[in-house]
């Protein structure tokens, strides 16, 4: 009890004595953006979702790192070898990385993080009183362990080619536990990482302040110390007006997530600045990897998952004027499963859009079942109204009535993962930009609620190429799989995909250095500003 009070006292002081100093910064060394989904921890153990990721992102290092072209680098670790058929890593730490200075290390003190450090922290994820969301991550882990201070290795129970993608993945990175046990429960608003900005202040709902870390390891081409930012300043307006007039009034430095209110003050119809703000604001695009698309569930017989139905509705409605009447032409019409940015997405200019063939499908069904009416009940939430009904205008004039059901998120994703929904919507984001993680909704080992196969799709070719992929390194031998398998997708049908969701961003003209990747992490080690 007393320890608790000691901490509070110290930290309502740090408050005071932060306050200032942050008050009293140059605002050219300050990068600022709002959170309006709210942050609920800046513990790397519970970094699920992408406010929680974005923040932790800036205060936290794992073993390696991706670029933005998705190229994995090193990062704590210094360079790795992988060898017994592909099932061991073992990495070789760098000697210079230090956590940030924290009264947990005595005061105003750190050290240098080992390979210890990483036995404990994944151990950590794996602890059941911990309750990680990220346990799944090391499912395929059959042991690991600290060799010596400088010596991680890690043994998996079956080759897995994309899992140094998943260390990449904030559950994966590096915490004390001196900090971890100090502040127990409160660790979650009191992180220690080795990241370029150390933790200074959140008052929870309002605001949240990084500061620089003077101990980063990394330095730029030229030499100089990474960061160059002295602070990233967080807001939380969960009201996207005033988000977005915070951004165009100059108080915030970027903007994402355009919401589609605002898309026609910033952006013509075809996805392009207004000339208006060209003097002012920066766009940035690049694509994204997630996937919408329509999936049916396979079991039983209904209406929409007759193969016939199923082909008719991946062929009849337009997806190239649906993205840009109702989305300014941000995203990318889906030629397949895969999306854009993935090895094995179809980079042809195919155009899934064929009503004739569409009608023709259609009366082949209504020939073959004697069902005049096809009526299809297509599942989604509010956010996408406005897209399925452009879909059940097109899907109306090949001859399928269509029904939407507008269901809460919460319990439109209940019903999916339990099988209660014939038809419904879903968009996949990779978990890791790996081909694999979207394939593996298709794998009959993948039923949901265990895994993420909510449309209980199984096709054995499919299977033994998704199995065989598993077993190859040579990455060009499986995006020649990664294509099989996309094209037997789209041959048999059991989801529709809609489009490929792309990155917008917004930005004052005076922000350098932020960069856009297809994950969109968000990274601001390299970023600074011109007066």
């Amino acid at each position: 009890m007393i320890k608790k009070v000691v901490v509070f006292l110290s930290f309502l002081l740090f408050l005071t004595s932060c306050n200032h100093e942050f008050d009293s910064q140059d605002e050219s060394k300050v990068f600022r953006y709002n959170e309006k989904d709210n942050i609920t921890s800046l513990d790397p153990a519970f970094a699920k979702n992408e406010p929680n990721i974005w923040a932790t992102n800036q205060l936290f290092n794992g073993l390696v790192v991706f670029d933005d072209h998705l190229n994995i680098k090193p990062c704590v670790a210094k360079k790795w070898e992988i060898y017994n058929q592909n099932k061991t890593y073992e990495f070789t730490l760098r000697d210079s990385i230090y956590f940030h200075k924290n009264i947990s290390f005595g005061k105003d003190s750190t050290r240098r993080v080992t390979a210890y450090d990483f036995e404990y922290s994944f151990s950590r994820i794996l602890d059941p009183k911990v309750a990680s969301s990220g346990r799944w991550v090391l499912q395929n882990v059959k042991n690991f362990k600290a060799v010596n201070d400088s010596v991680f290795k890690i043994d998996l129970h079956q080759a897995f080619p994309p899992f140094l993608g998943l260390l990449t993945m904030q559950y994966c990175t590096v915490v004390p536990k001196e900090a971890v046990e100090y502040y127990g429960a409160e660790f979650r608003s009191n992180p220690v990482g080795t990241g370029p900005f150390c933790f200074k202040l959140w008052v929870e709902n309002t605001k949240l302040v990084f500061r620089k870390n003077p101990l980063y390891f990394e330095r730029d081409e030229k030499g100089n110390q990474l960061p160059y930012l002295e602070a990233v300043a967080i807001t939380f307006f969960a009201d996207k007006q005033t988000e977005f007039m915070q951004f165009i009034q100059g108080e915030s430095d970027v903007l994402y997530d355009l919401h589609s209110s605002y898309k026609d003050e910033l952006l013509s119809p075809r996805g392009e600045l207004l000339a208006k703000y060209r003097s002012k604001l920066k766009l940035d695009k690049t694509p994204y990897l997630i996937t919408e698309y329509i999936a049916f569930f396979m079991e039983g017989k209904t209406v929409g998952n007759h193969p016939l139905i199923r082909k008719a509705i991946n062929v009849g409605f337009d997806r190239t004027k649906m993205l840009r009447y109702l989305r300014n032409n941000i995203g990318t019409p889906a030629t397949g499963f895969l999306p854009k940015g993935l090895s094995g997405y179809h980079k042809n200019d195919r155009n899934l859009y064929n009503p004739k063939l569409a009608i023709q499908l259609v009366e082949q069904y209504k020939k073959e079942t004697g069902d005049q009416h096809p009526l299809v009940t297509i599942a989604t939430n509010s956010s996408y109204t406005d897209l399925f009904e452009f879909v059940q205008r097109e899907i109306q004039a090949i001859g399928i009535d269509i029904q939407l059901e507008i269901l809460p998120s919460p319990i439109l994703r209940q019903k999916k993962a339990n099988g209660n929904l014939p038809v419904f919507r879903v968009g996949w984001i990779a978990d890791y930009p790996d081909s694999e993680n979207f394939l593996s909704l298709f794998y009959s080992k993948n039923f949901a609620p265990n895994g993420p196969n909510y449309s209980h799709y199984s096709h054995p070719v499919f299977d033994d190429l998704y199995e065989q992929s598993l077993s190859l390194t040579n990455k060009d031998e499986r995006v020649r799989l990664y294509k099989k398998m996309d094209s037997i997708i789209m041959d048999e049908v059991p989801v529709v995909p809609l489009f490929y969701d792309e990155i917008v961003r917004f930005k004052h003209s005076e922000v350098k250095g932020l960069k856009t990747n297809p994950t969109n992490l968000l990274n601001l080690k390299s970023v600074y500003k011109i007066k």
